[in-house]
Parts: C-alpha cells; sequence; structure tokens
C-alpha cells in the first residue's frame, strides 16, 4: 500500500482542532473528563457561575501557565519553548470555547446524544495527541513539564506521568467536594480514559505511520530541536 505523504504542520493543527473537539464532546457526554483536563474543568465549572469569563479554555491556559511556572522553577532554567507551548495551550483554548458554543446548543438531557459523543471524544482526543506528538512543536504544558522535571530531577519519565497525572485527579477530587460537595467532572469515564488512553494513542501512531510519511513543509525542526 502507497504511503500518503503529510505535513507535521498540518499534522500538529489537525490535532488541536480534534483534542479541542474531543474534549468538548466529552465535557458535554458528563461521563468524566481525563485527569489532565479535570482540574481546569472542576475549576471552571465553579467560577462560571459568578464569572463567565472563565471559559473551560481560558481556565486551561491560565492553568497551563501555572504549570510552566512552577516547572521553571523546578529546573531553574527557561527558553522559548516554553512560551510556545503557552501560545499552543492558548489557541487550543480557544477552540475549545468555540465548540463547546456548539456543544451548549444540544439538549441537557439527550442521553443517546451523549453516549455517542463521549466516548467518540475519547477517540478524537487519542488520534489527536497521536497526530501532535508526530509534529515537531511542543508539547502542552503538563507535558513538558513532566518532561523536563523528570530530566532534571532524574526522576523515570513514566513514574514522573503517574505521580502527575495521579495528582491532577486527587486535586480535581478535592476540589470538587470542597466546591459542589460531590464529585463533578469526574466519574466512570475518567478511570476507563486512564487505563485506555495511553494504549489507544500508541495504536493511533502506529496506524498512522504505517499509512502516512509525515515531513516539514517549513525547516524549523532543527531549530526547535536546538531550543530544547
Amino acid at each position: 500500500m502507497k504511503k500518503r505523504n503529510f505535513y507535521t504542520e498540518a499534522a500538529f493543527a489537525v490535532g488541536l482542532l480534534l483534542l479541542a473537539t474531543g474534549t468538548a464532546f466529552m465535557a458535554y457526554g458528563g461521563f468524566g473528563i481525563s485527569m489532565v483536563a479535570a482540574p481546569a474543568y472542576v475549576i471552571h465549572l465553579k467560577l462560571s457561575r459568578t464569572l463567565p469569563f472563565f471559559s473551560f479554555g481560558a481556565t486551561g491556559y491560565l492553568i497551563e501557565a501555572l504549570i510552566l511556572l512552577a516547572m521553571v522553577v523546578i529546573i531553574r532554567r527557561f527558553n522559548i519553548t516554553f512560551l510556545l507551548s503557552f501560545a499552543t495551550a492558548v489557541l487550543y483554548g480557544l477552540l475549545l470555547d468555540g465548540i463547546s458554543l456548539f456543544t451548549g446548543l444540544l439538549p441537557e438531557n439527550a442521553l443517546l446524544i451523549k453516549l455517542f459523543l463521549y466516548p467518540a471524544g475519547v477517540v478524537l482526543c487519542s488520534a489527536a495527541i497521536s497526530l501532535i506528538l508526530l509534529s515537531y512543536f511542543p508539547p502542552a504544558a503538563h507535558e513538558m513539564f513532566v518532561k523536563e522535571v523528570s530530566a532534571s530531577l532524574s526522576i523515570p519519565f513514566s513514574r514522573l506521568k503517574i505521580l502527575y497525572d495521579c495528582t491532577a485527579l486527587a486535586i480535581s477530587i478535592g476540589l470538587s467536594f470542597l466546591f459542589f460537595g460531590t464529585l463533578r467532572g469526574i466519574g466512570i469515564g475518567t478511570v476507563i480514559c486512564a487505563f485506555i488512553n495511553g494504549p489507544m494513542i500508541r495504536g493511533f501512531t502506529a496506524l498512522f505511520k504505517k499509512h502516512i510519511i509525515f515531513r516539514d513543509a517549513f525547516r524549523l525542526r532543527a531549530r526547535f530541536e536546538e531550543r530544547e
């Protein structure tokens, strides 16, 4: 089977759009957002009641900024890719808010629609992350945090990744009970995603590489890699 060419820059753009779409679908489905997105979602649910400008997307990139700041303090180093990672978070947040306007028009109690859109969102998010990782653009702040801190403190990446995800989940649960007295934004879907996201991302990556040759349209990869 002949492989098709696809630019990594386009993969990054499509990945961001799919990630925003998938996250909006999961939020609408109501079965639980992913562990990484859960803190921003819980805080958004609370603040949006009195401060409408604290949208899901805006809350997300404000938290990403705090994560980057904490990372810089821990590793005691800064470079331009950290700012580019934040710019990516802002773009993703804007896309998420735009797509959330559409899902906000859907019926709140339409169980069949939710049963369709939620798993679709899970699949879209996994495919999206795979496409983004196949590009050369800086990863999201939480991924960069794990990468940079693990290298700086000589902690195995996989171990720190698990610790980060569990911490994000614990913070989300704590904030949910503090704000609402019950779990909000966290559910059975959160647990399922924790187990299937990794294998699904690896599966999509293998599938994409099997059928697609990823090429850079602009000769920027070396510049990004030099600054890491």
